[in-house]
């Protein structure tokens, strides 16, 4: 079997790679690049050549391409001492046009020029923008190098910075104590309170790993996902961050912070990250509050994140659909043709043939009416809101898990080994018990990891309908905001979920049917 985990997960590795390439080369390159900017106020408010260098900037963001100002060229050399401060600054004053330019600016433009054509780079210059001899808002002369990323460096650079290890290190400032330390009693809870924590000095966050009352109960920090930054859907925020990150409201408790000060506040002391220079400046508000420079801390929010949402939601919905779908499918297969059966097919019918959008508006039409809670409220504690969106998407499951029972129960009554059993003295409940639904089962058992894994990916119209703050709609968010950190983002985390759930679902049926081997012998 180790073999074959393997070899599968090599073949996944590479299917999420091809995945991933094929969604970059359609975002990229198929997509007009400028329609990115079509729900980007900054772009509406710049005009001129302030605007198409605006625009070069913001491709370099999405990672369209490399963009070198002439500016950043000028920085450059200053910092490796070819240039001093003063003639970089003299340097950076371009003339209105080309012929405008001192003979010391002219030769450092034919440089850049040369030094980036060199590597293959655009390089553009954009006169000033003028009217009756004035420099027009937004028309200042501009000076740039353009180069299009190819997918090879592209894939390449997201790959590689896919997940990233804090150290000791981050921080480049000076440290007393730099390093990482073990503690079995966390300071965040006044070190009275026996709970382990591992604890960094110099790295991005001060707590590595720790434990609280939230679910799953035991964080870490050390290694971090970097899906993609996010430039519409949530402005500046890695997907895994804004699927992962608590919402609603903002709930205050009594803290203690480091120094020992005490607060009501809504802050997260195991959140606490490097700001360099805030403490160790001497600002009173850090001094009386902290002990280091790991002064950033989040803010401390109500209710689940939209991954949180989504996975109730789905694995409540899956365990129901389980719960009612076998059994009525085995019911439908021991009374086949019979009234019971007739009525399921019924069910079957209607949900197959009815669009999901219209019963689940029935079913919250329904609901409404017995009082039963139809939108869904973020910072609400009643429970009975998860009941609608739950039915709702659990009913075609259970469709579909009734058909299936009963095809695969059918089949197998219709086999010879059944006629043997019977033949040999066997009632009919020993068989069914003992070998047809052993035998049924198998197929079933092997979608259930997809259904587990799938609930993280939230459902789309559902969460729509009842207004879920689930991660069901980022995806579409993303398309109609050509947001293309969020679509590559959630493209690998969608991959990467339909690859273990096809792995963990081969593991299922070999650990239920023995006959099912994964190891090859030579004949």
């Amino acid at each position: 079997m180790t073999n074959y985990l393997l070899n599968r997960l090599l073949r996944g590795v590479l299917s999420i790679i091809l995945v991933v390439a094929i969604v970059m080369i359609l975002v990229y390159s198929l997509v007009d690049r400028n329609y990115i900017f079509l729900q980007d106020s900054s772009y509406t408010k710049t005009i001129s050549n302030e605007r198409v260098a605006y625009k070069y900037r913001c491709w370099e963001d999405y990672d369209y391409l490399d963009y070198v100002p002439y500016t950043d060229f000028l920085a450059e050399r200053a910092k490796a001492g070819e240039i001093t401060t003063e003639e970089r600054l003299k340097l950076a004053n371009l003339g209105y046009t080309a012929a405008d330019d001192e003979e010391d600016v002219a030769a450092a433009v034919r440089l850049f020029t040369e030094t980036y054509e060199a590597k293959g780079y655009t390089v553009v210059r954009l006169d000033a923008d003028m009217t009756n001899g004035n420099l027009k808002r937004g028309g200042a002369q501009q000076l740039f190098a353009h180069r299009d990323k190819p997918l090879i460096q592209r894939l390449w650079k997201y790959f590689t910075h896919l997940i990233t290890i804090d150290n000791v290190h981050y921080a480049k400032e000076d440290i007393e104590n730099r390093g990482i330390s073990f503690t079995l009693f966390d300071p965040v809870y006044g070190g009275k309170k026996l709970s382990p924590a591992v604890i960094g000095n110099g790295t991005k966050h001060k707590y590595l790993l720790y434990f609280d009352n939230k679910f799953p109960f035991v964080h870490q920090q050390l290694f971090n996902v970097n899906l993609g930054l996010s430039y519409s859907v949530n402005t500046g925020v890695d997907v895994f961050d804004t699927m992962t990150q608590s919402q609603g409201s903002i709930v205050k408790s009594e803290i203690t912070y480091p120094s020992g000060y005490v607060a009501e506040v809504s802050r997260d002391l195991h959140s606490a990250t490097y700001a360099a220079n805030t403490y160790s400046s001497g600002d009173p508000f850090y001094v009386t509050r902290f002990v280091d420079d790991y002064t950033l801390l989040e803010p401390v929010k109500g209710s689940l994140s939209k991954t949180g949402f989504s996975f109730v939601i789905g694995i409540l919905s899956v365990a129901m659909a389980y719960l009612l779908g076998i059994p009525l499918g085995l019911a439908m297969a021991q009374h086949k043709e019979k009234l019971v059966d007739k009525l399921g097919t019924l069910y079957i019918v209607f949900i197959i043939a009815v669009p999901s959008l219209a019963y689940i508006f029935m079913f919250r039409s329904i609901g409404k009416a017995v009082g039963l809670p139809h939108t869904f409220d973020v910072d609400s504690a009643n429970r009975l809101m998860y009941i609608l969106p739950i039915v709702s998407l659990a009913l075609p499951s259970i469709g579909g898990l009734m058909k299936w029972t009963r095809r695969y129960m059918i089949d197998q009554m219709n086999s010879d080994y059944v006629k043997f059993a019977r033949s040999g003295g066997l009632t009919d409940r020993e068989i069914f018990s003992k070998h047809i639904l052993k035998n049924a089962i198998i197929p079933i058992v092997h979608a259930i990891p997809g259904s587990i894994l799938g609930a993280l990916t939230g459902a789309i119209i559902t969460e729509s309908v009842y207004t879920v703050p689930g991660a069901g709609g980022m995806l579409v968010k993303a398309i109609n905001f050509y947001d293309n950190g969020v679509i590559i983002g959630l493209t690998l985390f969608y991959a990467t979920l339909s690859v273990l759930s096809l792995i963990i679902g081969d593991i299922l049926m070999a650990l239920i049917d023995p006959r099912i081997s994964f190891t090859s012998k030579a004949r």
